[in-house]
């Protein structure tokens, strides 16, 4: 699994089930041939290891393979090669991929297993330089509360390896924080037992996420018991600036539902992003001279349903749910509520999962694109009627990003079943 690509390093996170030995990386610039490798390390059954290549060629294509050589064996086996791509300097054209809620708790209703790796499969095919997925997808809040562990928990995050997988080997996997994963601030209890910990761990050693460094910026406050969080960052690739941003570990109250219960919040303006984020947030957005700007994260507000529906109230607005600014008052040290932020700062697209359906609206400028799930084997249009505009088509797919000096041109890619494709449903094909 690829994760947190530089101008000169990438991550790639092994993991083997059932298997112990030692591992190593070899790779270079051209198919077939390997100039360098990394060091051999072992691997360890169950235990997810990170290997760093650095020293790389920025704006470059690496063919790799993984080489394997089980404990107790003498002979050292070869994975087939793929490849990966160094980050891209201003003026180049590329693709990157974004998907919704995966949801594989939900077997049959929201997930099948065969369309999620069909999915999968179609992306990897288009050959992104990297795929975000906007959270959803390691959901923990059905285990239960009297029995969760760690363990289980971190199930919920080697579930999803076979299927990433087959994309993560080639794309690098970029994660944005949901309401189901339950890495909430409201959950921690000053003990490293409890849910809100537990995830974020396994999280970040199943699936190698950026930690701000020269190439990336993020947040830089370790938490007790993991250390730093990774969940909002930000980087440059090619024209474009991306920005991931999170407001379950800043919010001192759950954000949307409460693991193992199902009070919610009663103020709306409990909720929110934190003033280091949002200082954060702001600075990244006015310090970029981008041609285009991407914001993601799992829904406005991380609650309700909509797009721009949403977009004039709270902390991402300005308003409360009766049209009355309180803004002034609730954000006394902020500048100027979320949207009006990103709107001033040009931001071209802001990318929302959460609803599981697809719509595209546009508010001031900025793009609100909703993405729909990407394995939805009944291809519902879930929340239509949350949303008073826009483009609307049903599950399921992935969103295609292309990325050019010129312009950028987002495609709704549809995926089907073999049994379900029909006249309108090809799977492959573009419905916006």
């Amino acid at each position: 699994m690829l994760g947190a690509p530089s101008n000169t390093s990438i991550h790639v996170n092994l993991l083997s089930p059932d298997q112990s030995g030692q591992v190593w990386i070899s790779y270079g610039k051209e198919p077939g041939q390997y100039s360098a490798q990394t060091a051999v390390q072992s691997l360890r059954a169950g235990q997810p290891l990170d290997l760093l290549i650095g020293s790389l060629a920025p704006d470059t294509r690496y063919y790799y393979r993984t080489n394997f050589q089980r404990l107790g064996n003498t002979t050292a086996l070869a994975d087939a090669e793929y490849s990966f791509q160094t980050a891209r300097p201003a003026g180049s054209s590329f693709s990157f991929a974004v998907q919704g809620d995966s949801h594989p708790e939900r077997l049959k209703s929201q997930f099948d297993p065969d369309l999620y790796t069909r999915t999968l499969l179609t992306v990897a095919a288009d050959r992104p330089d990297f795929y975000v997925m906007l959270g959803d997808d390691f959901s923990v809040d059905t285990l239960d509360p009297a029995t969760i562990n760690a363990g289980a928990v971190t199930e919920r995050y080697t579930l999803q390896r076979p299927f990433l997988g087959l994309l993560g080997r080639q794309a690098p996997i970029y994660l944005v924080n949901g309401n189901h994963e339950q890495a909430a601030a409201y959950l921690l209890n000053g003990t490293p037992d409890n849910v809100a910990v537990w995830a974020q761990n396994a999280r970040n050693a199943h699936y190698a996420q950026p930690a701000p460094d020269d190439f990336y910026s993020g947040n830089s406050t370790p938490v007790p018991f993991i250390g730093l969080l990774r969940n909002y960052y930000a980087w440059q690739w090619g024209d474009a600036l991306f920005v991931v941003i999170d407001p379950y570990w800043h919010s001192p109250v759950a954000v949307d539902n409460v693991f193992g219960g199902v009070t919610k919040r009663d103020n709306m303006w409990d909720l929110t992003h934190g003033d280091a984020q949002y200082r954060w947030l702001k600075a990244t957005l006015e310090g970029s001279k981008a041609r285009y700007k991407f914001v993601f994260a799992h829904h406005v507000m991380g609650t309700g349903r909509g797009g721009t529906e949403l977009a004039r109230l709270w902390e991402w607005g300005g308003e409360n749910s009766k049209g009355v600014s309180e803004f002034a008052a609730q954000r006394p040290t902020w500048n100027e509520p979320l949207h009006a932020l990103m709107a001033r700062t040009k931001v071209s697209i802001f990318f929302q999962g959460h609803d599981h359906i697809w719509v595209r609206q546009q508010l001031d400028g900025v793009t609100y694109q909703t993405v729909s799930e990407p394995a939805d084997p009944n291809y519902s249009l879930f929340n239509s009627d949350a949303f008073l505009s826009g483009d609307k088509f049903p599950n399921s797919g992935y969103t295609r990003v292309s990325v050019t000096p010129t312009g950028v041109k987002v495609e709704y890619v549809r995926t089907f079943l073999p049994k379900d494709e029909g006249p309108g449903r090809v799977h492959g094909g573009t419905a916006c």
